[in-house]
């Protein structure tokens, strides 16, 4: 067996490697975590490991689950969920949307903590946005979603020639048996998926990529953001523990006078998320898997 550093630096392509890695963290945290402090329903961790102090990320305390066993329990009753949604049910209840964000969010958390602990910060934060865009794709592998990742060659004349801006998508989502999209065309009844692990520097592009698909193709595009959270450790001695990535007014600015995005769905939502006008665009990820991707996705 690998040791845990590399399997969390090994991409996954199914769900039971999620599964396993995520239980393997859980038990191995708990011997390294040595310092814990709440703050505004975020828990702050720290480990001394062989002289070495290392700080990881935060995490809700309300959806992270800490013990291997409840996690394994709620996980099988996910994979339940996965394969009601594949014979076409849709009636859910309020605890298996809880279930659903409290499952995904333990995966993707457990694994930027394992990452944290275990690998040097530039390597371990590449790695975790990959293993977010593979969670992610491999979600909708199994139910059964068609998928794929297109770049649309985007021709543009200069003194040397045409030449090609490459407006890559991280996937595209189809209701057919294969996507339909290309390097020339979105098609109209597909879905752009926009996958950041955080909006922080970042927004700005799921718009404009958003503008420029639709201006080149001439038709419009659907778009959707997923992204883990909007927060961050605050390093210091500020009695701020944690600060906040997402930016309220720059996203509304966007969403009116820029574009309108299909929505946009966070496993971590921000606190704004809450409050109108915010919570007619943003909502927990467990919303798109059980109820909204279905709708969209209607031919």
């Amino acid at each position: 067996m690998n040791s845990l550093s590399e399997d969390l630096q090994k991409p996954k392509n199914r769900i039971q490697e999620f599964r396993e890695i995520t239980q393997r963290v859980l038990k191995y945290i708990p011997d390294v975590l040595d310092e814990e402090a709440e703050f505004s329903g975020y828990i702050i961790c720290s480990s001394n490991i062989a002289g070495t102090r290392k700080s990881i990320r935060p995490f809700r305390n309300n959806l992270f689950l800490r013990n291997p066993k409840t996690f394994d329990n709620d996980f099988k009753r996910f994979e339940s969920i996965l394969k009601q949604l594949k014979t076409g049910k849709r009636d859910f209840k309020e605890d298996d949307y809880d279930l659903v964000d409290g499952v995904i969010y333990t995966i993707q958390q457990s694994m930027g903590i394992g990452l944290d602990l275990m690998v040097q910060s530039n390597s371990a934060r590449k790695h975790v946005g990959n293993r977010f865009e593979e969670l992610i794709r491999t979600l909708f592998d199994e139910l059964g979603i068609s998928l794929k990742k297109v770049v649309l060659r985007i021709p543009y004349e200069t003194d040397e020639g045409e030449k090609y801006y490459r407006c890559e998508t991280d996937v595209i989502i189809s209701p057919f048996k294969k996507v339909r999209s290309d390097s020339k065309t979105i098609h109209p009844d597909e879905i752009v998926v926009s996958l950041k692990t955080t909006t922080k520097d970042r927004m700005p592009k799921i718009f404009i990529d958003k503008v420029l698909m639709e201006r080149f193709v001439e038709h419009p595009v659907k778009v959707l953001g997923i992204s883990q959270n909007d927060i961050q450790r605050k390093e210091g001695d500020s009695e701020t523990k944690i600060s906040y990535t997402f930016v309220p007014n720059l996203f509304m600015v966007y969403t009116r006078f820029l574009a309108q995005l299909e929505g946009y769905y966070y496993l971590d939502l921000p606190s704004k998320a809450f409050e109108k006008p915010f919570n007619r665009y943003i909502f927990p990820f467990s919303k798109l898997i059980l109820n909204d991707i279905w709708k969209m996705l209607r031919p």
